[in-house]
This record gives C-alpha cells, structure tokens and sequence, in this order.
C-alpha cells in the first residue's frame, strides 16, 4: 500500500486488483465524479493537446519535473465545468485521460517491482460488492471489463512516458518560461494577473533554427507547443465563467 505523501492527485489509498481478494468485485455505473469537485487543475498529456486545446488552456506546473496541466479553473477551489452534483455541465466536454483513469492505475506493488500491477482506490464507491454493475471477475480469470481497464491503463502509461520526453526535449531547448496572464474585467480597478505556471516561450520557439527546428517539426512536437500556445486564450473563457457563477477569482493562480 502507498502512503499518502506518495499517492497522485484524487487517490486515498491503492490496493491491487485481486481474483482472490475481488472475485465477487463489480463496477458500478458511475454518472458523476464528486472527486472533481473544486479541482482547478488536471493533469494531461500531450497525447491530448490537440483535445484538450478546444476546451481548456494547457499550462506546466513549476519546477523541475514540471508536467502538462488542463485548467478547469484558474483558482483553487473552483472548477467552472462541474456542478456542486459532481456532474459535467456540458456535453460535448473533453474529460482528461487522468479522470477517466481514476480508480484505477497502474503501480509498482514494490520500490524494486520490475512489473507494473493494476490497482484502485479502496475508497472509491466505483467498485465493490453489489447486485448491479459488470463482474471484474469470472472463476478467477479477469472478464472483458477488466481486460478493458488494464488496457486502458497500459496505453495511459505510454501516454505518460511519451508526455516525459515531451518535456525532457522542453527543458533542453530551454522553452519553458515563467507564465503571467493579465486580466482586466469590466469596471475593474485593478487587473487580475495569474501566475504560479510556466508556458512555453514563444519567441524562443520562433528563433528556432536548423536540426532543432526540423527534428521538432519531424517528430510532431511543433504543432503541440502551438495547441499549448493558442490555447491560452481561453484563459480569459474561464475567468469569464468564474464571474459568471459568482465565483469571484483571486488574483494568484497556483497551477
């Protein structure tokens, strides 16, 4: 079991997903995610710039091992997609891997483990015994069901170490700069300036010249800085969305 200084962002505990211990396991059907509730900030990856990018700005967390982040929000607390119900409050919303992911992940059972072992969160209502929902289990072999969620979690983690030497090539080119968005509301005194996230620094990518510039474009890389850079302008949407529910921001944003 992971401690909690260890787990990723929703998780409250991880436990592997066993025939033995789980065989009489079901998935519920789930039609809201209340552990999104108030979360401003997911993580994505690049896998899914090009989605994402229609909905939401896409920024990098600060530091060293920075990482791709969808804002739902541009303040903590306030996710101006999801209703108090935990439900989305649009159809045709992109729901980041990340979330789609959550109760489950893969993770090593032991720090020297060479093999990854599908997991969940203990806490979550997901999945349990019940009377409704699919079995994760039929006479101790894993059904179709489950077979899908390791699946899913195995072309996650691919995801994930593609996103990884995404950003390794980032921090070689030096293209990551500190990010600062300023915002001036009607009738405002003051204007409502976010930092506290690094974006990618545009004039940099412009003055990119030779093999950098050619083995960037050649690898995909180009168009996915400028999904990152274009979506930025929806970061005025979301401020929009704050006032329009009464979510009055703050001016830091802490991605």
């Amino acid at each position: 079991m992971a401690s909690a200084a260890q787990l990723p962002l929703f998780y409250n505990g991880l436990e592997p997903l066993s025939s033995d211990t789980h065989a009489k396991y079901k998935v519920r059907p789930q039609d809201s995610a209340p552990f999104l509730v108030g979360q401003h900030a997911v993580p994505i990856t690049v896998d899914e710039f090009p989605l994402v990018q229609r909905h939401m700005p896409i920024v990098f967390s600060v530091g060293d091992d920075a990482i791709p982040l969808a804002l739902m929000g541009l303040n903590e607390g306030v996710n101006v997609f999801m209703g108090d119900d935990g439900k989305l409050t649009e159809n045709t919303f992109y729901v980041p891997a990340y979330v789609r992911r959550y109760p489950y992940m893969l993770a090593r059972l032991h720090p020297d483990a060479q093999e990854l072992s599908l997991c969940f969160d203990p806490t979550s209502d997901a999945l349990g015994e019940s009377d409704e929902g699919d079995a994760l289990f039929d006479n101790g072999q894993p059904t179709e069901v489950t077979k899908a969620i390791l699946a899913f979690n195995e072309s996650f983690e691919q995801a994930g170490a593609r996103t990884q030497n995404f950003m390794k090539e980032l921090r070689e080119m030096d293209l990551l700069m500190d990010g600062e968005v300023s915002i001036q509301p009607d009738g405002a005194d003051q204007p409502f300036v976010y930092r506290g996230f690094q974006m990618i620094n545009e004039e940099k990518l412009i003055d990119l010249r030779g093999d950098t510039l050619r083995k960037i474009s050649k690898s995909g890389m180009l168009p996915l800085l400028y999904a990152h850079l274009f979506s930025l302008s929806l970061m005025r949407d979301i401020f929009a969305r704050q006032v329009q529910l009464g979510k009055t921001p703050q001016p830091q944003l802490n991605g």
